[in-house]
């Protein structure tokens, strides 16, 4: 959070280690082998299963369960990476409810669904856990492709591509693969270090190689790429935020934030507000929220330009941060400060949608604040040149090519990217599969 000027309300290390421990602990266990049992024996196995179909990756989930319920495990992990080599996060991460889990004949029928996810970690750990890779390289082609980004789409256009034979080589402008499987998704929902432990794995397949704090960022860099490897793709990310023209020190980056919890080695040095407020409806914000209180803040408000329904958090997830004590301030958008240094409140005017647009109304509320998150989205930070562009997103086909020949790309920089790890997997995969084709004419 840099080095902004906090107010009084503002603290590191208001919980004893223990509460922290317990905060940010595991909020899905790992299932025991015996609960694995008896959840897949849940499993209807449907022929044409509607939990396939909702799966980004379209992993074989009938399949999988099935050969958990028969005892093996590492064939069902294998039938995952088969279609998400990041299926360990995925698990994790994966916003289910809305996914393969809402799409289960069990959920339409008895609003209980399969524990898809929770099986599926189960498989992907146990062949995690014994450090075996399942799969090898083909013969070399001596094709080399740069891959920009080491985040999902940038990990999984790479394991797929050195699995076909072809040579890898990552740009990647953080001192640490993994994108945001590193740093944007919630401390308590991958713990361990998981998201590190996932990259040396998939790193097994050989032929990937990578360069650190190297920052490929404009047309030259990408035109200069594609003379000197065989095949670019682009798999940035969005590394920019959108911004309120409020002033004030008290407003941060809830990104960042986030970033620095997942980094941080004692969550006792992250200052946190008595007072938080976070601006923003999507997974972000939540995110945001849930782990301000988790840190020990008395009152956290989530402010909403909309309605709930419009959202961009799951109802699973609105209803986590509600559990933890948030609160969720709805049609409400900042205006401003009031107050001084040690006593400032944050003004909100009233919202309603007339002609579908939003029109603030004449009512404000006053919000006692000591930090306020921006979680209003992000934007694009690559510098794309003469690449088609659409909503300030990287134009791509369903092959995942761009406008310019030899560069391709995929994830939420690309006008197809849904903000979900899932999605930017399936799009990496996706495209590492048409630039092989490609090579191979």
């Amino acid at each position: 959070m840099g080095n902004s000027v906090y107010s009084p309300g503002t603290l590191p290390a208001r919980l004893t280690p223990h509460e922290y421990e317990v905060n940010f602990s595991d909020i899905n266990p790992g299932l025991s082998l015996h609960e694995a049992m008896v959840e897949a024996d849940r499993c209807y196995f449907c022929y044409d299963a509607p939990c396939v179909t909702a799966c980004p990756t379209g992993i074989d989930i009938p399949l999988f369960i099935r050969q958990i319920s028969t005892g093996t495990p590492r064939a069902a992990a294998k039938t995952i990476f088969d279609s998400n080599i990041l299926g360990g996060m995925c698990a994790r991460s994966c916003p289910t409810e809305n996914l393969c889990e809402g799409a289960c004949v069990r959920e339409v029928a008895e609003s209980e669904p399969v524990e898809i996810g929770r099986l599926q970690r189960f498989a992907t750990d146990t062949l995690m856990d014994e450090n075996i890779h399942p799969y090898k390289r083909a013969h070399e082609t001596g094709k080399i492709i740069a891959v920009i980004g080491s985040g999902p789409a940038g990990l999984a256009c790479s394991h797929r591509l050195a699995m076909h034979g072809h040579n890898v080589e990552i740009f990647e402008e953080k001192p640490f693969l993994g994108g945001l499987n590193q740093t944007g998704i919630a401390t308590y929902k991958t713990v361990n270090d998981f998201a590190q432990q996932e990259v040396e794995w998939l790193l097994k397949i050989g032929g990937i190689k990578f360069q650190l704090n190297k920052t490929v960022k404009d047309l030259e860099d990408l035109h200069k790429l594609t003379q000197d490897y065989d095949a670019v793709f682009v798999g940035a990310g969005l590394g920019d935020v959108n911004r309120l023209n409020i002033g004030s020190d008290k407003f941060q980056e809830a990104v960042t934030f986030i970033e620095e919890l997942r980094l941080a080695s004692d969550y006792g040095n992250i200052p946190i507000g008595r007072n938080v407020v976070v601006i923003g409806g999507g997974m972000t914000a939540i995110d945001a929220g849930v782990q301000s209180k988790l840190l020990g803040s008395e009152n956290v408000t989530i402010a909403y330009r909309r309605s709930r329904s419009e959202m961009g958090a799951s109802e699973h997830e609105i209803n986590l941060a509600l559990k933890n004590g948030v609160k969720l301030l709805t049609n409400a958008v900042p205006l401003g400060m009031s107050g001084d240094g040690t006593d400032e409140k944050l003004i909100l005017g009233r919202t309603e949608i007339i002609g579908g647009k939003i029109q603030q109304i004449e009512d404000t509320i006053e919000l006692p604040v000591d930090q306020v998150f921006m979680a209003i989205g992000q934007k694009l930070e690559f510098g794309p040149g003469s690449l088609a562009i659409d909503a300030g997103k990287i134009v791509v086909d369903s092959h995942g090519r761009t406008s310019v020949p030899g560069i391709w790309a995929g994830g939420d920089c690309t006008n197809l990217g849904e903000d979900l790890t899932v999605t930017a997997v399936a799009q990496g995969r996706d495209a590492a599969e048409d630039i092989h084709r490609h090579l191979s004419k």
